[in-house]
């Protein structure tokens, strides 16, 4: 027999009151009214972070009620995405030409072969042409932008796998959105990325992250607790605290924690351990050490008896 609606949200209740979490019963409460399932719309309509709603979004998956058919179709349809960035439709001709007249851009689809490890398909050259012509970044910014890329995938996933022109077609708008239109903005870019990047590694280490890359879920955290200000030491506490409380590496924990200390003002280990120390409520004192018995006293206090 199949389950009523009202049967089958009863039985979602009692999932969500078993939880004990907030975030989780008003996220699913939203969905069910909306039937939008946009992390983005969601923290906003709810004023929460997004890492919040993922986390959340994650633990309903975890439950079970997410499903197909868990949840009512919305009433209307969803407005369409936003179409994605995408570069003119040259032709070949275009690119033949431009490459015979521009001996810069015949240096770029030189190296993107180079640094691809393949000879460009038609394609490939399209994509180059569209950022040199389209986005507008010069020639020997796209030779940075190229090596970055390069350099990326070879931290991440080691010399087993070269960057997609997909991948530096992606770099490419974002650095166009930064405006990265300059030798000098690209090396400072590139710079204070591979800093970036050794702070990730650290972090890997202070996390016990091993003999494996980052998800991009863990970059998203990791990224927003260095903007937040905190160093590896409070991180750390952050972590020791998660694995204390709930026995696992959980980052939407951790980053409820650091959020917390965030709002507080509390960024440095120093900061934390005076405010935030959380010490055992029953700590033993130190006993002094008892003095000589006084016969006299205690004579007088039999007398009283």
């Amino acid at each position: 027999m199949q389950q009523s609606l009202e049967d089958k949200l009863r039985c979602d209740a009692e999932k969500l009151i078993h939880a004990h979490d907030g975030d989780v019963a008003l996220l699913y409460l939203y969905y069910l009214h909306t039937g939008s399932r946009d992390g983005e719309q969601a923290a906003r309509a709810l004023c929460r972070t997004l890492r919040e709603i993922e986390a959340a979004q994650e633990k309903l998956e975890r439950m079970g009620l997410l499903g197909a058919e868990t949840l009512p179709k919305p009433a209307k349809e969803e407005i369409p995405p936003a179409p994605e960035q995408k570069l003119p439709e040259y032709t070949a001709a275009d690119i033949t030409r431009r490459a015979g007249e521009d001996g810069a851009f015949s240096v770029v689809l030189a190296e993107a072969a180079e640094v691809l490890g393949k000879s460009l398909n038609t394609a490939d050259m399209r994509t180059l042409f569209g950022i040199y012509d389209h986005l507008g970044l010069p020639a020997e910014v796209i030779l940075e932008l190229l090596h970055y890329c390069q350099e990326s995938c070879l931290e991440r996933y080691g010399t087993s796998r070269r960057p997609t022109m997909h991948t530096v077609e992606q770099e490419a708008y974002a650095w166009a959105n930064e405006e990265i239109l300059t030798l000098d903005r690209a090396e400072s870019y590139i710079r204070s990325r591979r800093e970036r990047r050794g702070v990730h590694a650290r972090l890997k280490s202070v996390l016990d992250i091993h003999d494996r890359a980052l998800t991009a879920s863990e970059l998203k955290y990791f990224d927003s607790w260095i903007d937040m200000g905190f160093g590896e030491d409070a991180i750390g506490i952050a972590y020791e605290r998660t694995i204390a409380n709930t026995g696992a590496r959980k980052l939407h924990y951790m980053d409820k924690i650091l959020l917390s200390w965030h709002n507080n003002g509390l960024h440095s280990r120093r900061e934390i351990e005076e405010k935030d120390g959380r010490r055992p409520a029953h700590t033993q004192q130190e006993k002094k050490p008892a003095g000589p018995v006084n016969t006299r006293d205690l004579e007088k206090a039999f007398d009283k008896l």
